[in-house]
């Protein structure tokens, strides 16, 4: 990286000023020691990335110097030149703490390389102390989710303050925004962390096989019954059990469920009596469940108990910045999973990206980091290499705003024709979903694709 800061400790006086000419050339700020003892005098009074040290020398050798700053606790990161064939001593440095070594007479692309690689090396180290300073500030208190925008502090704050106890949660969001990393936290920051999380998604189990996985049952209480089977909130015991998609759960098991919370015991199928259990429950949605009391679609009675303590999960795009620090993260999970070397992201994507309005969240997110590693030519991930529905709102937006029109009235019709065409698109013309993803009222959505003439967009 330009701008790296690298003393050069070697007694040869060809060797540094050849070695700090180069490395000059290159953008690098360097500075020159002849002994071990000079370049340790320099260590203690100035902060340097990387050293690049010969091991024999007078005074000091290279192996002493590295004991000094293993003892002193000096940060740099130290590149050990070797004469050829003196690799034993060169493998000894290693172990002493040396990051790296080539051997002399070097390369200039060797050279380059090795510090690159050492550079990588001290990026990485940077980025987990900062990791490490926000956990230890309890900016980043959930396990697998980044950001530091207000929002997602709010939702770290919360978190921590109802951990403790055993009060039933509800957490909202759209999808792919953490709800269960954050039922997850709920339950690892609790007394309960050393009990079991059971996750259940109330809408991916056949509603007649729910009650049966949720409650248990008896031997011979319906037709397949052989044997008497605990269900997910009696294998949860002493731990936690997180119901997601909630407001999927049908009537006659929303009952079953008010009477689990309020009774502390559940009565398996065919059972004629309950089985008292110590759970805690934290329920998650992705619709609103007011709208779906008032539509009569989800009980009044079981909202206010789940709703004790609310939780919401920003979307990503109220998350400002998060956006780069979890694009980071994505790009280097896929580096060390597939052993890429994907750098960062293009200008010209990364504007594409900001823009965007992630409906998907932070699972879309993830997905086009992966995309885009793979298909992308070079070490940047390029436009050319996003999800066709991110390059086409971004046309969709370049061409509004390149148009000659000052008309605020007109131009925000536009605008919120695009939004309401994709939001019907992603939802597969769901048009409570679509009215959630807007953040507008559903009624408000009603009236607007009817005046935009989107009837049968998703359909």
């Amino acid at each position: 990286m330009a701008g790296l800061r690298v003393l050069i400790i070697d007694d040869d006086d060809g060797v540094r000023p050849m070695l700090s000419t180069m490395l000059r050339k290159e953008g690098y700020e360097v500075r020159a020691a002849r002994n071990g003892e000079e370049g340790l005098k320099e260590l203690m009074a100035n902060p340097w990335d990387l050293a690049l040290c010969d091991v024999r020398m007078p005074v000091m050798s290279g192996l002493e110097l590295l004991d000094e700053i293993s003892a002193r606790d000096i940060s740099t990161a130290v590149i050990i030149m070797s004469a050829f064939g003196d690799r034993a001593v060169a493998l000894e440095a290693i172990e002493r703490g040396a990051h790296d070594y080539f051997d002399k007479p070097f390369k200039k692309d060797e050279v380059l390389f090795r510090i690159a690689k050492a550079a990588e090396h001290l990026d990485l180290k940077r980025e987990n102390e900062k990791l490490r300073e926000r956990k230890a500030s309890g900016e980043l208190a959930i396990e697998g989710i980044i950001g530091e925008s207000d929002a997602m502090k709010r939702v770290y704050s919360m978190v921590h303050r109802v951990a403790p106890h055993t009060t039933t949660v509800l957490v909202s969001g759209e999808s792919g925004t953490g709800k269960e990393l954050a039922a997850r936290a709920l339950h690892d920051l609790s007394p309960r962390a050393g009990g079991p999380f059971i996750a259940i998604n109330c809408g991916a189990i056949p509603e007649s096989l729910l009650e049966s996985e949720l409650f248990g049952h008896v031997k011979g209480a319906f037709t397949d019954a052989s044997a008497t089977k605990i269900g997910k909130f009696q294998a949860a015991d002493q731990g936690t059990v997180f119901l997601d998609e909630i407001g999927e759960m049908p009537s006659h098991l929303q009952v079953k469920l008010l009477r689990v919370l309020q009774e502390h015991a559940v009565t398996k199928v065919g059972a004629n009596a309950p089985d008292p259990i110590d759970i805690r429950v934290v329920a998650a949605t992705n619709v609103d469940l007011e709208h779906a009391v008032a539509q009569g679609d989800f009980r009044e009675d079981l909202y206010f108990r789940l709703n004790v303590i609310h939780i919401h999960m920003p979307p990503l795009r109220a998350r400002g910045d998060d956006l780069l620090l979890l694009v980071d993260d994505f790009i280097a999970g896929q580096n060390a999973s597939k052993g890429l070397q994907i750098r960062g992201v293009a200008d010209e994507a990364l504007d594409m990206m900001r823009a965007y309005s992630w409906p998907g969240n932070v699972r879309e997110l993830q997905n086009c980091i992966e995309r885009g590693a793979l298909l992308s030519v070079g070490d940047l991930i390029d436009a050319q290499s996003l999800p066709d529905s991110i390059r086409r709102a971004s046309d969709e937006l370049r061409k509004l705003f390149d148009a000659d029109e000052l008309s605020i009235k007109k131009m925000t019709a536009a605008l919120e024709t695009i939004l309401i065409r994709r939001a019907l698109e992603k939802t597969q013309g769901n048009r409570t979903h679509a009215a959630e993803l807007l953040e507008i009222a559903h009624r408000t959505l009603l009236y607007k694709i009817k005046e935009y003439g989107l009837a049968d967009v998703g359909r």
